[in-house]
């Protein structure tokens, strides 16, 4: 099984405000070479949360055969859901939280969960703005997206 290494981040110049996602996927091939993609979008009217789990969901659905990945994300929100098994508990209780309010960004959720499935995943949190240097570019990437001129609409996004 190839092994993959998925890092992202998220932006949001206020929350709600424009927002982007960066993205970078890493893996090597059988004969050594180390092969890298980046990938960034930005939205006129987001959230952080939304942008933290759109980058995690562009890189999941990059990748085309199931693999063995490692994703890093500083986001606590997007790994403790998986490492701590929110979303069984979400299922559960019909997209309910555990104080029985209903989960943010289904739309964004049931995307992720449905791209994480054909995958061996291993959940990796790290702090943001700590000079880890992938989380580092996927910061810059997301922030540059965000404040660019290419904003697409976050047909998901509303406004609370």
């Amino acid at each position: 099984m190839q092994h993959v290494e998925l890092y992202s981040d998220g932006s949001s110049r206020g929350n709600p405000g424009p927002g982007g996602y960066g993205t970078i996927l890493r893996y090597t091939d059988h004969a050594g070479d180390v092969h890298e993609r980046e990938l960034s979008q930005g939205f006129r009217e987001t959230t952080n949360n939304r942008m933290e789990l759109l980058g995690a969901i562009v890189g999941f659905e990059a990748i085309k055969r199931p693999c063995r990945i490692d994703f890093y994300s500083d986001s606590q929100y997007v790994v403790k859901a998986f490492t701590d098994d929110w979303i069984s508990g979400w299922l559960r209780r019909g997209w309910k939280n555990a104080n029985k309010q209903p989960v943010k960004n289904v739309d964004l959720w049931k995307r992720l969960i449905s791209a994480v499935e054909p995958h061996d995943v291993t959940f990796h949190w790290v702090r943001g703005h700590a000079g880890h240097a992938e989380n580092e570019r996927c910061d810059a990437l997301a922030t540059a997206a965000a404040d660019s001129d290419n904003l697409l609409v976050d047909e998901g996004y509303v406004a609370e």
